[in-house]
């Protein structure tokens, strides 16, 4: 049997997959008033260099000689992408279900030893694939401040994680609709849904799939899509509350309708924007953000729709909150 070969997409810009409510998000989010000053102020006493040196330090830097594995899926799904840089992978020992993109110029990723133990080679080329479209966004740089503020705020600015509040809150909100434009990224570099899905499926429930059922995990994001009355939407909001990222459920619907629109077979076809000739046009970001909730197919008013709308409300709040936080900094 012939095994289909990938697709190379070259010189795919990255506005191609990304998810509206996270391009919405973003435009939104770099326009809160004092956002550059913090940016300005954490990498001033921190450096890419230091943060790297962390993890040659306490991880397993991924090569020819270390993880083969793993670099060669890495190099597969750079060249799919046709980007210029491949990103350092590092495996980190973690019995967490987790990976992520750091850095500030030079992005890199850091995998967790218990997707490499748990995962085949395909799941783990998405999680891999996953991380390489937070580095080709440019997420990695927001997802390091938002990081460096949760984990460092006292020591690192001497000033009170409470005050930061609002920035943090902010950048949490936008952190998790990056994931679902990530997660449009696994399935293109893949061209295959499946084990997108299982990776979803086992962010869930654990890596025995003896005891996990595709089929079923759909049936159970189907029942907490349905779920629209006033308290469940309610109960949706609070239980997200601080979560890094979406719940399973709601990225494995929204990555099941992106596979089932045109948008992506078009991709796979070729028809997709190149590098460099995309303009920034945070206005029409936002409104293809609205524009996109507003579709009965994305289930209307429900808790995801009503915080996209809330984006420029939510963040204008914050960035009058932020200012006596950024004149004691400054100070």
């Amino acid at each position: 049997m012939l095994v289909p070969r990938t697709k190379k997409l070259y010189d795919i810009d990255p506005s191609s997959w990304e998810h509206p409510a996270d391009t919405a998000a973003l435009a939104a989010l770099k326009r809160l008033k004092g956002l550059d000053d913090v940016v300005r102020a954490v990498l001033s006493l921190t450096t890419e260099k230091s943060i790297r040196l962390l993890h040659v330090a306490s991880s397993v830097k991924v090569g020819p000689e270390q993880f083969p594995a793993v670099n060669a899926l890495v190099g597969r799904i750079v060249d799919t992408f046709d980007w210029p840089a491949r990103p350092e992978v590092f495996v980190t020992q973690s019995p967490f279900f987790n990976a992520g993109a750091f850095g500030f110029r030079e992005p890199f990723i850091v995998v967790n030893s218990s997707l490499v133990r748990s995962l085949d080679d395909d799941e783990l080329q998405s999680i891999l694939a996953h991380e390489m479209g937070h580095v080709m966004s440019g997420h990695a740089l927001y997802k390091t401040l938002l990081w460096l503020l949760v984990n460092l705020a006292d020591g690192l600015l001497g000033i009170p994680k409470l005050a930061l509040y609002p920035i943090i809150a902010a950048l949490t909100e936008w952190d998790r609709k990056s994931e679902l434009s990530a997660d449009r990224a696994s399935l293109l570099a893949l061209q295959s849904e499946e084990p997108a899905y299982r990776v979803l499926m086992k962010a869930a429930g654990g890596d025995d799939v003896s005891q996990l059922n595709l089929n079923a995990f759909f049936a159970q994001a189907a029942e907490y899509d349905n779920s629209r009355g006033v308290l469940d939407s309610l109960f949706k909001i609070l239980n997200l509350a601080w979560s890094s990222h979406p719940f399973p459920v709601i990225r494995l619907s929204e990555l099941r309708t992106w596979a089932a629109s045109g948008q992506y077979q078009a991709i796979l076809d070729g028809n997709y924007p190149k590098r460099g000739l995309k303009a920034d046009d945070p206005d029409a970001d936002i409104k293809k953000g609205f524009d996109y909730y507003a579709k009965p197919e994305s289930g209307g008013e429900d808790h995801i729709a009503r915080a996209a709308k809330d984006i420029q409300e939510g963040l204008g709040k914050a960035a009058a909150n932020l200012e006596d936080a950024l004149k004691r900094l400054f100070e």
